[in-house]
């Protein structure tokens, strides 16, 4: 089972009780080479990214590696055909980025400090909150304006060439929900002047620096040790390098490129909840993303046990764990910055809104600003983008659907008979089996996963689910009963190797099918050999690295071959 910041609840109430054939695309597509020559950009049809051989302590460089070829997947009962080549009509091509995760790594309201839990110590391990921290986490504005880049440079589809359309973001665009997060999310999507950065703009305040006060070798320090103090775990076990000046080249401004494309946008369980968990309405948390104290440290006598059971039976009680822990934890005095304020999903809304971009308000309308709703759809000549959000306002960081907006979905769809409808949410349809109610203040029934894809499923013009959350790349056949079926695509983050986006192409073979082509997408960042600091594009290089190297087991978000570069084959539902 996948252990992660983003599942700690779930796991928590599981604690407590609770093959697609494929084959390689001949002859199908325009030579890698042109692809790459073309854009100039990283592709990855010409070449990607990999971790090179081991070094120090299993430290790996990321390296070049040739480029992966479309593979055909044909599990819903269309078989590949070369000849569709030369008579295939390319009838639009656009962008998936998914948790992009733009963090505020020196907030209070991050809790690295929970992340100890689970490595390798004298403490009983909970199993419960791996990725509670990152080494790389200070560098997601630079990856995000990295992967923009990418994107403007490639311009269109390698497969039919058709320009992109859009770009859509499915979620996890933020970390913690805060204004300030959300605001470089779409600051550097729109493009302009950017600093990662918060509270005293003069000096690092986070856990990462080399404070002889707050120092904790559980924690990377690029900076290295303080003398007297020993050499960090990550240096020390898994071999990373000391990095001068990275802390304030990390907080430097730099001027995002922005997309040329309009984007929009969906609502995940970080931009809607403190932490992807907990609601953000709660009046505790904000008071510790708005306090003048960040804990380092874990408190002394923490008993792992404890806060196990607090989770499984009242997750609220975590809170007074860790506001009572203040005073006998490694604690490091901050400097309050009100642009930490966690927002409601009806303020996030109304942030698309103020700082614009096109289109305006990024997909989300005037009923989800009157309403305090995130779902939407809009149509792209002969396509019907239908948003949905699956975020659970009553906490926890699996999804699911109120009623109201499930009715929604199921009239909408019966209404779109006459159009390709492709579907976007941040869960997957595995991910979201959340049934709260009340605990967040929504009294509303929840409507699971299984019976939202039934009910894609009964509707034959929903050809592929798009989503993330997950933070893996994968790509799942969803059979109808009757034959034919859906598509349901996955896509890794931009935080966590490999640091990824999605093109999508779909292309009418005139034959009665319809091909949805993927290619994944490097970042510009460079491979990390000599990589250095001097721009915003080198540090997301270096950030890809100490994503490869963290050693909370992030190794499966590339997925297989069969879940990045795929031609994926369905009917067309209009043939």
């Amino acid at each position: 089972m996948e252990i992660s910041r983003r599942n700690l609840i779930r796991n928590a109430i599981a604690a407590g009780g609770l093959a697609a054939a494929a084959t390689t695309l001949p002859g199908v597509l325009r030579s890698a080479a042109s692809a790459e020559t073309a854009s100039g950009a990283p592709a990855t049809l010409g070449q990607t990214f990999v971790q090179g051989p081991a070094g120090a302590h299993g430290y790996r460089p990321v390296i070049t590696a040739a480029g992966e070829p479309h593979r055909a997947r044909t599990a819903l009962g269309v078989l590949s055909d070369a000849g569709r080549a030369t008579r295939r009509q390319g009838l639009i091509s656009f962008v998936q980025l998914s948790d992009i995760h733009i963090v505020d790594a020196q907030s209070p309201l991050r809790l690295e400090w929970t992340d100890r839990l689970d490595d390798p110590s004298p403490l009983p391990s909970t199993g419960l909150f791996t990725s509670s921290y990152r080494p790389q986490e200070m560098l997601t504005g630079q990856v995000a304006d990295s992967m923009v880049r990418a994107i403007n440079r490639i311009g269109s589809g390698p497969v039919t060439g058709t320009p992109f359309a859009l770009a859509i973001q499915t979620g996890d665009n933020s970390d913690n929900s805060q204004l300030n997060e959300i605001r470089w999310n779409i600051g550097v999507l729109n493009g302009g002047p950017i600093r990662v950065d918060s509270g005293n703009l003069g000096t690092w305040e986070g856990v990462a620096d080399s404070s002889r006060a707050t120092y904790d070798p559980a924690y990377w320090h690029p900076e290295g040790n303080p003398l007297g103090k020993p050499v960090d775990r990550p240096r020390a076990e898994y071999g990373f390098p000391v990095v001068p000046g990275l802390l304030d080249a990390a907080r430097r401004p730099f001027t995002a490129e922005g997309l040329t494309i309009p984007w929009y946008s969906v609502f995940g369980n970080h931009d809607g909840l403190a932490q992807g968990n907990f609601p953000a309405s709660t009046l505790q948390l904000n008071l510790i993303a708005l306090g003048a104290l960040k804990i380092v440290s874990p408190p002394l006598g923490l008993d792992p046990g404890q806060l196990l059971q607090d989770l499984t039976t009242d997750p609220a009680a975590v809170l007074t764990h860790l506001l009572s822990g203040v005073t006998n934890a490694g604690v490091r005095a901050v400097t309050p910055d009100l642009g930490r304020r966690l927002l409601t999903r009806r303020q996030i809304v109304e942030q698309h809104f103020a700082l614009g971009g096109a289109p305006f308000g990024h997909g989300f309308t005037s009923t989800n600003r009157q309403q305090g709703t995130a779902y939407y759809h809009f149509d792209q000549g002969r396509f019907r983008f239908v948003v949905l959000d699956t975020v659970n306002p009553n906490g926890y960081a699996d999804g699911s659907l109120d009623k109201t907006q499930f009715a929604w979905l199921t009239a909408l769809l019966a209404q779109s008979t006459d159009k390709v409808v492709l579907v976007f949410s941040h869960h997957t349809s595995d991910t979201m089996g959340n049934p709260l109610v009340a605990t967040g203040g929504s009294l509303e029934t929840r409507v699971t996963g299984a019976k939202v894809l039934d009910a894609l499923l009964a509707a034959p013009q929903v050809v592929a689910w798009v989503n993330g959350h997950t933070h893996r790349n994968k790509v799942t056949p969803r059979p109808r009963p009757g034959g034919g079926g859906l598509w349901e695509i996955t896509t890794a983050s931009h935080i966590d190797w490999p640091q990824q986006a999605r093109i999508i192409e779909i292309a009418d073979n005139r034959d009665g099918t319809l091909s949805i082509f993927t290619t994944m997408v490097d970042h510009t960042g460079p491979a990390s050999a000599g990589a250095g600091i001097e721009s915003a594009e080198r540090l997301a290089g270096l950030a890809r690295e100490i994503a490869a190297n963290d050693w909370h087991d992030h190794d499966g978000g590339l997925g297989t071959l069969d879940d990045r570069n795929v031609e994926l084959l369905v009917a067309d539902p209009q043939a």
